[in-house]
């Protein structure tokens, strides 16, 4: 990672709700989160979630895709990793052996079922 790239992406991290986000799907693995999920989950405005989940984008944080109607944003864990050895490799002026980061390797994304339509009847 370039020092360029690290400080976009701290400076996302620099943002108390773009930090919660952040966590919120780091924690929710490769599957990532509905939108209207992360944004009940924290309690955020569609507008301003809309705007840290651009800014999280823009510093290769965080990655969207769009199935059916929703758009599931998940954390971008190669690129995690990256800040992390960028931040750590001269630890311990190099011998890094006191100081090692795990990298996090999640499990492969498994599709999150869609959430229930407004009138449609439950099922249990």
């Amino acid at each position: 990672m370039k020092p360029v790239q690290a400080v976009r992406a701290l400076g996302a991290l620099a943002q108390g709700t773009r930090l919660d986000v952040y966590r919120l799907l780091v924690k929710a693995g490769p599957a990532g989160l509905a939108a209207g999920r992360i944004g009940t989950a924290l309690a955020v405005a569609p507008a301003t979630l809309s705007f840290h989940l651009k800014e999280l984008t823009h510093a290769g944080l965080v990655e969207a895709r769009q199935e059916n109607r929703f758009i599931y944003y998940s954390a971008d864990f190669e690129r995690m990793n990256a800040l992390l050895l960028f931040l750590t490799q001269n630890c311990c002026e190099g011998s890094g052996s006191a100081c090692a980061v795990p990298l996090c390797k999640p499990a492969p994304r498994r599709p999150e079922a869609a959430p229930p339509r407004r009138g449609a009847p439950r099922r249990g």
